[in-house]
C-alpha cells in the first residue's frame, strides 16, 4: 500500500513537473548549453520592441551563446495572450520568472508598460547586483503610465533621472544622431581600448548596421567608459563613405561598460550598446562584440579567445527594421535549434 501511496506520489509531481516545464516552454525559447566555457551559465534575453525585431536577433544570439560557447539560453518574448503567438506590440513577457536564476540578463525592450508582478522580477534582478548587457532601445526599456510602483524605471522618469536607461545602462532615450533609415553606421574601437577584453578580435570597420547611430549626452555619466564609436556613413552599405562634418566630430559611443549598485549592495558589471538589432546581428564583428560583452558580464573575460566563435546557427533571414513589421503566427517554440 506504502509502495503505490509513493508510486502515486512521484507520478502526480512529475506530472506537475511536466506541467510547469511545458508552460515555460510556451512563454520562452530556451537552448541548453552545449560544451563550452559557458557550461553550467544560465543566460536570459528579454525581446520585446516593434521596430528593431529583437525577437529575432535574442533568439539567434542565445543559439550562439548555446551552441558555440555552451551556456544555456531562454529567450522570453511579448506574447499575446490570446493566442500564444509572439507579438512585439504588447507588453506581455510571460515567463519572467526565469530571471530567478540567471546569472546574466540580456534586454532589448523599448517603451514597455509591463504589469507590475512582471516588472517586479525585472527589478529584483536589477536590484540583485548580477550583470546586465543592454541593446539599443533598452535605454529607453520602459514607459510605465501613471503612479504604478515601477514608474521610476521609466525613460523619462524626473524621480530617477532617465530612468532605467540612464542610471543603470548609461543613457535613455535622446534622438536619432544618423539619419534614420538613411545613414548607417560603422564600428570604431575607441582610442586607447584596443586591448579591452571586449573588443578582443575585432578591428575598425568590423562591425557594421543598417542602424542609426543614437545620440548621446557627453560625456556619459559615472563609471562609463566608451569601447567602440559610430562613424555615420552616408548611406545604407557598409563600404559607404562617412558622413562630413559634425556628425563624425566628435563620433559619439555606440558601446561602452560601466557599473550600477543594486539595492543589494552589490555591484554589477553593465555593458550597453545602441546598436543591436536583428539585422546589425549579420555583422561578424558585431555579433563577436556580443559574445565577448557576455563573458565579459560574467566575470569571464580570461575565457575569451582571440577570435570568438560566432558562426550563425541555422537559417537567420533577419526582417528590415520597421514599426510593425513582424513576422505573425510565430510561438516560441519555432525558434528551436534544428540542426
Amino acid at each position: 500500500m506504502r509502495t503505490r501511496w509513493m508510486l502515486g506520489a512521484w507520478l502526480f509531481a512529475l506530472t506537475a513537473w511536466f506541467s510547469l516545464e511545458g508552460r515555460a516552454a510556451d512563454a520562452g525559447a530556451t537552448f541548453d548549453g552545449f560544451e563550452g566555457p559557458g557550461k553550467g551559465k544560465h543566460i536570459v534575453l528579454v525581446s520585446g520592441d516593434e521596430e528593431y525585431r529583437s525577437e529575432e536577433a535574442l533568439p539567434q544570439l542565445g543559439k550562439i551563446l548555446a551552441k558555440h560557447h555552451g551556456f544555456r539560453c531562454t529567450v522570453l518574448f511579448a506574447i499575446d495572450p490570446k493566442d500564444g503567438t509572439i507579438n512585439p506590440n504588447i507588453s506581455n513577457i510571460p515567463g519572467l520568472e526565469a530571471l530567478k536564476t540567471a546569472d546574466l540578463m540580456i534586454i532589448f525592450t523599448r517603451f514597455r508598460d509591463l504589469p507590475d508582478e512582471q516588472m517586479k522580477l525585472i527589478v529584483d534582478y536589477v536590484e540583485s547586483g548580477r550583470p546586465i548587457i543592454g541593446l539599443r532601445t533598452a535605454t529607453h526599456a520602459f514607459n510605465i503610465k501613471g503612479n504604478k510602483p515601477y514608474a521610476k524605471y521609466s525613460f523619462n522618469s524626473k524621480e530617477w533621472i532617465g530612468g532605467f536607461g540612464r542610471q543603470v545602462l548609461g543613457e535613455t532615450w535622446i534622438s536619432h544622431h544618423g539619419n534614420h533609415g538613411k545613414e548607417s553606421t560603422c564600428g570604431i574601437i575607441a582610442k586607447g581600448q584596443e586591448d579591452h577584453p571586449i573588443v578582443r578580435g575585432i578591428q575598425d570597420g568590423d562591425i557594421w548596421g543598417p542602424t542609426d547611430v543614437y545620440g548621446v549626452t557627453l560625456p556619459l555619466p559615472g563609471d562609463c567608459k566608451p569601447l567602440v564609436l559610430g562613424q555615420v556613413l552616408d548611406g545604407m552599405q557598409p563600404t559607404d563613405k562617412p558622413v562630413a562634418g559634425k556628425k563624425n566630430d566628435p563620433m559619439l559611443p555606440i558601446a561602452w561598460t560601466k557599473t550600477y549598485t543594486g539595492q543589494a549592495g552589490k555591484t554589477a558589471r553593465v555593458f550597453t550598446s545602441t546598436m543591436g538589432s536583428s539585422q546589425d546581428l549579420e555583422s561578424e564583428g558585431f555579433r563577436r562584440l556580443l559574445v565577448n560583452a557576455s563573458y565579459w558580464a560574467l566575470g569571464m573575460e580570461d575565457k575569451i579567445p582571440a577570435q570568438s566563435r560566432v558562426e550563425i546557427v541555422g537559417e537567420y533571414k533577419p526582417r528590415p527594421f520597421r514599426p510593425g513589421g513582424f513576422a505573425k503566427g510565430v510561438k516560441p517554440g519555432d525558434h528551436a535549434i534544428r540542426n
